[in-house]
Order: C-alpha cells, then structure tokens, then sequence
C-alpha cells in the first residue's frame, strides 16, 4: 500500500457520508466500569505525549488512516454493515481511557453495545475543499485525547465510492492500516454481517506485554544497552543525521510529506537479491542510510531506532492494534555496500530483541528526562514488505492508500514499502528549505544506489 497524506490520495468529489460512533454507545460509554487491563505502555506514552504537546500551546494531530474504492453503486446499509462488524472484530476499537489523575483507566464497550451513526454531510463539487473538510474533521474526530478517536467516510459518486477511515494512532499500526482494504471488501461482498474467525485482541496483548515488562529493573540486560546508546546519543535518541535547518530552542516546526515511486519491480527484485544474504532489503535501507547519510551529513556513524513489530505469536497476525517495538543500532560509515551490510546485519541481530521490551518503559527505569515535546523520540527509517498481505494485488486498482498526517514535528520519518510495482518511498520532514534539499538528495542517493546493484 501506497503509503502518503491525505492530499496526495486522488479524492474526487462526490457525495460525503460520515459514520462515527452512536450517541448511544457513547451513553453506555460513561457509565461502563474499569477494565482492569491496562494501557500498553506505548499506548500510555502517546497519549501522555500528546497532552504535553496540547500544554505547550499546539495541536499536533497523529492519526492514521486507510484509503480505498469500492467498484460501482454502493449500498450504503450494507457499507455500513461492513464497518460496524469489522470495529466489532476488533477489540480495541471499542475500547478508550479515562484520565485518574496521572493514570489512565481503561474501558471497553460490550459488542452489543455498539451501534454507528451516520449523518448524510453534504454534495462536494471541488476536490481540493473535500480534502481540507476531511483532514478538519479526522482531525477532531480521530484525536488522541477524546474518545470515540475514530471515524469513517465514504464518498459516493455513481461510478464508484471511495472508503476512509482514521483512528488515533494509539489503536492502529501501519500493518492494521495494510490489512483494511481487503477485510472490508470481504465483508462489504458477503453483505456486511458475514462471520468472521475470532481474531486475538489487542487489549489482551497489552496485559501481556506490561506484565512482562513490570518484572525487570534498572540492572537488566535492555535497559544497560540502552543506557549506553543514549549516552553515545549525548544523553538524547537519535536524530536523522543531515542538515534539517532547524536551531535547537525554536518552536515545534511544520512538516511536510515526500512520497513517490523509488523504483520499478524490476530493480526492486534486484536489490532484494543482492541483500538476501546479509538479510534482507530492510538491511539494504539501512545500510544504504547509512553510506548517504555519511556522505551529505558529514557523520561517522549511523545511529537509529529501527521498528520492529511485536506480533511473535501467530495469534496476533489478524489483530488491530500498535505491535511495534524499536531496537537501537551504530553503524560505523563503511567504505562501501558490502561493508555496510554485513555492519548492519551484525547489529540488528543482536539490537532485535531489545525491541520487546517497551522503550517507555526503559526510558522510565533509566529515570532520564524525556519529557516529549515533539510526537516523535526519535527519527526512523522503516522497510516493509507487503506483497503477501491479502490484497494486496488490487491495492492500484482500487487506489488503497495509507494516509498519516503530516501536521508538526522536528524529527524524519522515512518509510519504504516494497509493493507488486516497486518500492514506494513515503518521508515526513520538518518544513524548511534546508531539510527538503537534503531529504532530496537522501531520495535520489537511494534511489541510486538500489538501482545501481541492479546494474
């Protein structure tokens, strides 16, 4: 799935339906008791995030999204069928926080209990001001810090109707968002009240994890590597290691989204070949960032936060939810690819499992001082092969995309999607003048050297 914002997602104008969740179920909402499971502790450092950001004045809104077509005339009970029984499918959907003082109590709404609403908006005629209605209203109705945070659309024209969806990002992943399209279609076509196998929760995986993750201390083994990388870091997580224009102190900047084709499938197929043997494309981009980052920013080593997601059992395959853990490497800049790669899968072999462990939980045993002011700790460089999720084939043809949006941030976010066409380059940078130069030059340098393995 071609990952970008929602301005970059091809919306034509259309008729504007919206569903969010009924006043009814918000009723029952407010007077449901504790569910004793508690937050995952990236859920917790997320929402904790966003209201120190909202106390220092900005509203910096962090949904993710899914985009995608239906073929045809649509019945919209049927549609809407579809959507309700894929939020019941999904425990977490139904499921939110209420603040206790610097706690955070969860709730969760019985299926039963759950209905949708939906509101007929209105006839849009330009492209460009259904797009800003949509990113308005996502961004209110999917916000971190109020619950119902999700909300679904449609746009209905004659010949076809096009799906969006947002959530606050404390309920989805980029591999939930993968996975929506085709669970949709399905249940949309068998109409919109089809069974579905069980699927494991989220919520369960967090009690899981947090209990796991309460039994270390300061002493362990994770949270000593981690001490020792944020030390090397000079007390701070990494940074996306070229010229951003950006002067410590200043204000939280404006971000704007890169995306675009990075190459074909043939040179795609190519590098994935060449970096088999150390690995692995995810390799390739790393050790790729690495040599260009020492290049155009001057660094002697590459250090990162690689994401990993936490779905180890098969149970959780299926499941809506934020399975995603970082794991801290140093790459010394090598001399060439070879050098590059063996450097990087060495380093990843042994940092992967340190991604099991929350970081917001280490970073509380560490008792450093990290107080967020930006949505993200740290840069990433991220390498996703979604060929094999199910459908995949059609994510073109029905223009599917992932959306995240672009609103403040000082740090990159870079993600490489290999897909059936090629690898899709995605990239949010702080707005300035120096950072998009040198996020140009990143693109083409990458996009150099993968095609120059081919050749």
């Amino acid at each position: 799935m071609r990952i970008t914002d929602i301005q970059r997602c091809e919306i034509r104008p259309g008729r504007l339906v919206e569903w969010t969740l009924s006043p009814a179920t918000v009723a029952v909402a407010r007077g449901l008791p504790e569910d004793t499971r508690p937050p995952a502790y990236i859920q917790e450092s997320h929402i904790r995030t966003a209201r120190s950001v909202r106390e220092d004045g900005l509203f910096v809104p962090t949904w993710l999204g899914a985009a995608f077509d239906l073929p045809g005339p649509v019945d919209l009970d049927r549609l809407e069928g579809a959507l309700r029984g894929w939020t019941l499918r999904h425990e977490t959907l139904r499921s939110g926080f209420r603040a206790d003082g610097d706690e955070l109590r969860r709730f969760t709404l019985d299926p039963g209990d759950v209905s949708l609403h939906r509101e007929e908006v209105r006839e849009f005629t330009d492209a460009t001001e259904l797009t800003a209605h949509l990113q308005d209203r996502f961004d209110v109705a999917a916000d971190a810090l109020r619950w119902p945070n999700l909300i679904y659309a449609a746009v209905v024209r004659d010949d076809s109707t096009s799906v969006y969806m947002a959530f606050d990002h404390s309920n989805v992943d980029a591999y939930s968002i993968y996975r929506i399209p085709a669970e949709i279609q399905e249940l949309y076509a068998d109409g919109g009240a089809a069974e579905e196998a069980p699927v494991s929760s989220y919520i369960d995986f967090c009690r899981s994890e947090r209990a796991d993750a309460d039994l270390i201390d300061a002493d362990h083994e994770t949270v000593g590597r981690w001490r020792e990388f944020i030390r090397r870091c000079d007390g701070t997580l990494p940074t996306f290691p070229v010229d951003l224009g950006l002067t410590p102190g200043d204000p939280l900047p404006p971000q704007r989204m890169m995306s675009e084709m990075l190459v074909g499938p043939e040179e795609a197929a190519a590098f994935e070949a060449y970096c088999r043997p150390y690995g692995g494309s995810l390799v390739g981009a790393l050790a790729a960032t690495a040599l260009i980052v020492g290049e155009i920013g001057g660094t002697s080593v590459y250090r990162t936060v690689v994401p990993f997601h936490t779905r180890v059992k098969s149970k959780w395959s299926d499941s809506v939810g934020w399975y995603v853990g970082g794991a801290p490497i140093e790459v010394p800049v090598p001399p060439d690819l070879p050098s590059a790669l063996a450097c990087v899968q060495t380093q990843l072999r042994a940092a992967r499992p340190l991604s099991r462990m929350p970081l917001a939980r280490v970073l509380g045993l560490l008792g450093a001082d990290f107080r967020p002011t930006s949505p993200d700790l740290y840069s990433i460089v991220s390498f996703t092969d979604a060929r094999s999720l199910p459908g995949a084939e059609g994510w073109d043809a029905t223009a599917a995309y992932g959306l995240i949006r672009v609103s403040y941030g000082d740090q990159v976010c870079v993600w490489l999607n290999r897909l059936p066409e090629g690898i899709w380059f995605a990239c949010r940078y702080p707005d300035t003048d120096v950072a998009y130069k040198s996020m140009r030059l990143y693109v083409e340098r990458l996009r150099d050297l993968v095609v120059g393995v081919g050749a």
